[in-house]
């Protein structure tokens, strides 16, 4: 499984920018997606996400009302749109998608099993 995720750069403090995630070489039809990031000395945290049906959809209060995630269910990709950027936004941002993640753990990175490479998002002031 290949997770391809891209959109990442610089951007001032207000600005927007969308992240994308391509998983390849799966083959369940019904999985998990979401996004974390780790910014450096941190833990990596849950930023949003979609349950395995897709039914809910799940943000971190920090960036409810600023991000939205989507995803084209052709193409399998998910989508993070972030709006009015904040320096404490900047991370490296991981896509991770789980086949079998429950909904207890949608929120933790023990729920999924392959992860993307990570892009940067550089917020500056």
């Amino acid at each position: 499984v290949l997770l391809q995720a891209s959109g990442g750069g610089l951007v001032q403090a207000g600005g927007s920018l969308r992240l994308s995630c391509a998983p390849s070489g799966l083959t369940s039809r019904s999985i998990a997606m979401a996004w974390f990031r780790q910014a450096p000395g941190k833990e990596r945290e849950y930023v949003a996400g979609f349950s395995r049906t897709g039914g809910y959809t799940y943000y971190a209060d920090s960036v409810k009302g600023r991000f939205t995630i989507s995803r084209d269910n052709a193409k399998r990709t998910v989508f993070l749109q972030m709006n009015s950027l904040k320096p404490e936004d900047t991370a490296v941002y991981y896509c991770a998608v789980g086949p079998r993640t429950i909904t207890s753990e949608l929120r933790s990175t023990r729920g999924y099993e392959y992860w993307g490479q990570g892009t940067l998002v550089t917020v500056s002031s």
